[in-house]
């Protein structure tokens, strides 16, 4: 496994498999399995609803806690909720995590950072996060936090490496995480010619050679699947390194085209999830 060091000292690990829209059956077994191939990383959220599972496929796993990389996020619903992170643990069944996020920039957000600001100095989060803030919402946190978050969880992917914001995250440390690492399966993007070439080059699928961009970029990467074959598949990336030039070469290929175009409307419906808690 490889690591980033975050600003405040500890380590995560570059690649972690990711739970969104995964079932609570599907998110047990995957994380179960995943952490047996040697994976160190787990993502998952309230909004997923399969905190609960997830936490069963830890237990599963046989994998010592220490050894793992756990990351959730909580709901803006819940950012008013005093008890938000003890319930978060509860689910999970975990005394702590090493990463919390906020899920989303709506809401009362800047009491949910408060709640994570608390909770990384009690030591019930290691480390703390903010997903999916950018534009105003980051220029606005930036002058309202205590404690600098160590990542911040957003879609990113050749077609949309976050330029503009990774100015903002240079000048702090702040890591970043990317979800839809692979273009939401879009086709065009994963059969880019130069990802066929880099793949045959070193023995790779055009997904592994993707993935690997983005632990070179400095991300961590967290691609969800239930496919057993696919998870073993995308941790199979730390045995070759892309050159500089090769690097400069898929840099080209960035078009500021993003995936995710939900509102906050679509957003509230996660909503749902809440009297699913008990049964996930």
């Amino acid at each position: 496994m490889e690591y980033l060091k975050m600003n405040n000292g500890k380590e995560c690990p570059v690649i972690g498999i990711g739970t969104f829209m995964i079932s609570p059956a599907d998110a047990e077994t995957s994380v179960r399995e995943a952490l047996k191939m040697g994976y160190e990383c787990i993502d998952t959220a309230a909004a997923y609803v399969n905190e609960r599972a997830v936490g069963r496929g830890i237990k599963a796993s046989g994998i010592a806690r220490d050894k793992i990389f756990l990351s959730t996020k909580i709901w803006p619903s819940e950012y008013e909720n005093e008890n938000a992170v003890e319930e978060t643990l509860e689910r999970l069944g975990v005394d702590y995590v090493d990463l919390l996020y906020i899920h989303q920039p709506s809401g009362n957000w800047l009491a949910g950072y408060r709640l994570l600001e608390k909770a990384y100095r009690e030591g019930k989060a290691k480390s703390i996060g903010i997903s999916n803030f950018e534009g105003k919402y980051i220029a606005e946190l930036e002058n309202k936090w205590e404690v600098i978050p160590q990542f911040i969880q957003v879609e990113a992917h050749p077609y949309f490496t976050q330029e503009e914001l990774r100015k903002t995250l240079d000048k702090y440390g702040i890591r970043l995480m990317s979800w839809y690492p692979l273009g939401h399966g879009d086709r065009s993007l994963i059969e880019e010619p130069i990802f066929k070439k880099l793949g045959e080059k070193y023995g790779k699928s055009s997904a592994q050679v993707i993935l690997r961009w983005h632990t070179q970029m400095g991300f961590a990467v967290i691609p969800g699947s239930k496919n057993i074959d696919h998870i073993r598949d995308n941790l199979d990336i730390l045995d070759f390194r892309l050159t500089d030039d090769e690097m400069s070469e898929i840099a080209k290929l960035n078009k500021n085209v993003r995936y995710y175009n939900g509102t906050e409307k679509q957003l509230a419906s996660y909503a749902a999830w809440q009297p699913e808690y008990e049964k996930a």
